[in-house]
């Protein structure tokens, strides 16, 4: 594989300062709490200024699968807008301290309607958010679990990923708990999969940070289209 590349960037388009005009209040966040919970009604979306947080569901079955881990100048809460039943769908849990910043959905709804502009791009936004659910459910309907290990293994090289000589270091900690909640399985069958990647030479793992030595092994499992980066994320 050739590594000299760089990684593509992968952050949205919307004009974020443009967004922090509208800005009601900051909020000071802590690790372990929660933004929003599903079912919760919301007041607006946040504009992470620092910190991450997770952004999941719960199933019927009490499987948490994670969709996203969000940063700074990312945008949650995105979902109500617009919505005559403004109730989060989704679970925003903080994994790192930091600050949002809360714009209101009716002082950004009317924004939206005065500001062609703006509008344009956060409709872009909102398409690419859910295009990306869309191929994240593909990848595991289609490959099962253990295509589904694969695809977020890639997802997180095109959103963390750092370019070293023996392969795509992750530069994320990540537990295999983690990696079971965003592929909808158990921490066992995760172990069971990254253990033959190893076997195999795809990976490594140290510190808790794995190491990708075989990319292409792992798009040509799932037959992977090559689609551009911005699509292929865990952001």
């Amino acid at each position: 594989m050739n590594h000299s590349q760089p990684l593509p960037e992968t952050k949205h388009t919307i004009k974020i300062e443009e967004l922090l005009k509208f800005t009601e209040k900051k909020i000071k966040i802590t690790r372990g709490d929660y933004l929003f919970q599903e079912g919760m009604t919301g007041e607006g979306i946040y504009i992470i200024l620092s910190g991450k947080v997770q952004i999941s569901k719960i199933t019927s079955d009490g499987q948490e699968l994670m969709f996203r881990i969000c940063d700074k100048n990312d945008i949650v809460g995105e979902a109500i807008l617009f919505s005559y039943s403004p109730k989060h769908l989704l679970t925003a849990k903080i994994l790192e301290d930091g600050e949002v910043a809360l714009i209101r959905n009716d002082i950004l709804e009317n924004e939206l309607f005065k500001n062609s502009a703006l509008a344009f791009d956060f409709m872009k936004w909102m398409s690419d958010q859910y295009r990306k659910t869309q191929t994240k459910f593909r990848d595991l309907i289609l490959h099962g679990k253990k295509g589904a290990l694969y695809s977020t293994l890639i997802r997180m090289t095109n959103s963390y990923g750092v370019n070293k000589e023996d392969g795509i270091l992750i530069d994320l900690p990540i537990t295999n708990q983690d990696l079971g909640n965003f592929c909808g399985t158990s921490r066992e069958s995760v172990n069971r999969a990254l253990s033959e990647l190893k076997k195999e030479g795809v990976i490594s793992y140290s510190k808790g940070k794995i190491t990708i030595h075989d990319l292409t092994f792992l798009k040509d499992a799932i037959c992977c289209e090559d689609c551009p980066a911005i699509y292929c994320t865990i952001q």
